[in-house]
């Protein structure tokens, strides 16, 4: 007579709990990565969905095995991070494949054309916004429980580490999208607002759904894109200011609002990440880190700096990708993410506060 089959899921579940549990106490043991943003961070989301935010075609991940729905020409910082602290490449939600064991070691909600206000990106059609990557995240939790338990649950999302990086969207693919007449009814310091009041709730959501380390870089320097120093001819040779002041009007808010949701969210490690800075440093000093254009898109069709049409399959791709910090319009090259991971890894304070991601792993 054969074991009934509510038996054997019982002592599988133990089984499950008990590794669980004893991983927990051994150095080495590897956190859960759960990845929340837009097209810097998407690994394939969009390839899911009915929309024009796609990244799935050649010559995108042209270094990386061919077009996997990633927005550069081979990982994300994302990608560096799960490489560097020794993880497998966290699977996108979206994908057929992402189901028990796997959802066990995190999982990434990323999507192209995202953003934290949900009318953000409406250009692109179909997109996945914060908050609905929260909805997302909330059944793969109900997932996890189903597996482990309510328990170990809250121990793997304790120890789990989030990553949200959204704003430059809101920016992009909403307030500078809209026209003159419109921008002048709303300045952007009450746009700003509403963005901070919005992500304010999210990330609070986030923590009640077991999110404890939470690492949220800011926005990057938008003027120095490809796309941007195009379209702003008047700037010359510089990055375009206008652009730049609203990351950093963005930022300066943000830097504070993750101040106070440490304060206030009794528990949890939330970490600034300075994107802004790292990258304007990489621009600034770019001979420096290796590199020999610190403008220009290496995957370019149109403009003085390749910005003025999208990367596509008749596009041009430069020969060495690694000596550009832009792959295409909008999106770093692999070498520069891996740039930008490291220093959230293991930068000092002025790269990420109030400590690095290393640090907060052992916290």
């Amino acid at each position: 007579m054969g074991i009934p089959l509510n038996i054997v899921k019982i002592v599988l579940r133990c089984i499950v709990v008990f590794a669980l549990c004893r991983t927990s106490t051994t150095t080495d043991e590897k956190p859960a990565i759960f990845i929340f943003g837009d097209s810097l961070l998407d690994n394939g989301n969009n390839n899911y969905i009915v929309t024009l935010a796609r990244a799935n075609f050649q010559p995108y991940g042209i270094d990386f095995g061919g077009p996997t729905g990633r927005f550069t020409n081979g990982r994300t910082t994302a990608d560096v991070l799960d490489q560097e602290l020794g993880i497998g490449l966290t699977p996108p939600y979206m994908a057929t494949t992402t189901g028990e064991p796997m959802v066990l070691k995190g999982v990434n909600y990323a999507s192209g054309g995202g953003g934290i206000l949900n009318k953000t990106g409406f250009l692109f059609g179909g997109r996945i916004n914060f908050d609905a990557q929260i909805d997302n995240f909330a059944n793969t939790r109900e997932q996890i429980i189903r597996t482990i338990g309510v328990p170990a649950t809250l121990e793997l999302l304790k120890n789990a580490l989030f990553t949200v990086a959204l704003g430059s969207n809101d920016f992009l693919d909403n307030y500078l999208a809209r026209t003159k007449q419109e921008r002048e009814l709303l300045p952007p310091d009450k746009f700003v607002e509403t963005m901070i009041s919005k992500l304010r709730v999210q990330l609070t959501r986030l923590f009640n759904l077991g999110a404890r380390k939470i690492v949220v870089p800011n926005v990057g320097p938008m003027g120095c894109m490809p796309y941007m120093r195009d379209i702003n001819r008047l700037s010359g040779d510089e990055c375009a200011e206008f652009p730049n002041q609203l990351a950093q009007l963005f930022n300066t808010q943000l830097k504070s609002l993750i101040e106070e949701l440490r304060t206030n969210l009794v528990g949890s490690l939330i970490l600034y990440a300075d994107a802004y800075d790292i990258t304007q440093d990489m621009i600034k000093n770019y001979k420096k880190y290796g590199f020999e254009n610190p403008s220009s898109a290496c995957c370019h069709q149109a403009g003085r700096y390749g910005g003025l049409v999208t990367c596509t399959g008749v596009s041009k791709v430069c020969e060495d990708r690694s000596k550009y910090i832009f792959w295409d319009t909008f999106h770093p090259s692999d070498a520069a993410n891996v740039f930008i991971a490291k220093r959230m890894l293991h930068g000092d304070s002025n790269d990420i506060s109030p400590m690095n991601i290393g640090q907060l792993l052992q916290a």
